[in-house]
C-alpha cells in the first residue's frame, strides 16, 4: 500500500523534475578567438546581415530635372511687330542692348553702363556682337529658350539688330517693363503684392 520508508517518500516529493531539454552551447575552438583581449559580439552575423539588407535606402535629395527648352515667343525676323523698338534698335542699338543687359543681369549693371560699354566695343573693334551674344546665351539659360535658328554667336554676328529686337520682345512678353529697368520692375511687383485690391462702389450692406 504505502511505502514504509519516510526518506524515500521525502525525496520523491522534494526532488525537482529533470528539464525537458538541456540547453546546448556551441563554441568555436579556442584558435578561432583573436588574442586581442577585446570581447567579441555574440550577435548572429547572418541575422544582422539579412536584416540590414531589408532596410529601405536612405531618402536623399531628389535630382533636379533639367528644364526642356521652349521656343521663343516671336521669330527672329518679326521686328516690325514692334515698330518703335525696331527703329530705336536700328539707329541706337546700344539703348536696346542696355535695357536687355540690365534685366538679364538682374540689376547688377545699369542700362547706361551696359550701353556705354557696348558703344565702346563697337567703336574700337567694330564687333559689338561678340559681347552681346553672351547676353543672349545667359538669357536663354534663365528662361529655358531654344538655341534657334542657329548658335547665339552666329545670330548676333549676322543679324545683330534682329537678335536684339527679338530679345527685347521676349523679355517684354515675359512681363518685364523694359522702360523702367530691373529695379522698377521689382518695385512694381512688390507694390502689386502689398496693395490690397480696390473695391469700387464703396461699402454696402
Amino acid at each position: 500500500m504505502y511505502s514504509s520508508d519516510p526518506k524515500s517518500t521525502y525525496e520523491k516529493y522534494t526532488t525537482p523534475p529533470p528539464p525537458a531539454f538541456a540547453p546546448q552551447t556551441f563554441a568555436p575552438p579556442a584558435a578561432d578567438y583573436p588574442t586581442t583581449g577585446i570581447p567579441m559580439s555574440s550577435s548572429n552575423q547572418y541575422y544582422s546581415d539579412s536584416y540590414g539588407s531589408q532596410l529601405p535606402p536612405h531618402p536623399g535629395p531628389l535630382p533636379l530635372r533639367p528644364r526642356v527648352p521652349v521656343p521663343w515667343s516671336t521669330g527672329l525676323f518679326d521686328c516690325f511687330s514692334d515698330v518703335k523698338n525696331c527703329c530705336v534698335t536700328f539707329w541706337c542699338p546700344c539703348v536696346t542692348f542696355g535695357q536687355i543687359a540690365e534685366i538679364v543681369d538682374k540689376g547688377s549693371t545699369s542700362c547706361g553702363a551696359s550701353g556705354a560699354l557696348y558703344t565702346l566695343i563697337a567703336c574700337v573693334t567694330g564687333f559689338a556682337c561678340c559681347y552681346s551674344c553672351f547676353y543672349r546665351s545667359k538669357m536663354r539659360q534663365q528662361h529655358a529658350l531654344q538655341e534657334s535658328p542657329c548658335g547665339d554667336c552666329l545670330v548676333h554676328c549676322f543679324c545683330e539688330s534682329c537678335a536684339l529686337c527679338q530679345e527685347y520682345r521676349e523679355l517684354q512678353n515675359k512681363g518685364f517693363n523694359m522702360q523702367i529697368g530691373w529695379h522698377g520692375n521689382v518695385e512694381e511687383k512688390n507694390r502689386g503684392i502689398a496693395m490690397p485690391p480696390v473695391v469700387e462702389g464703396g461699402m454696402t450692406r
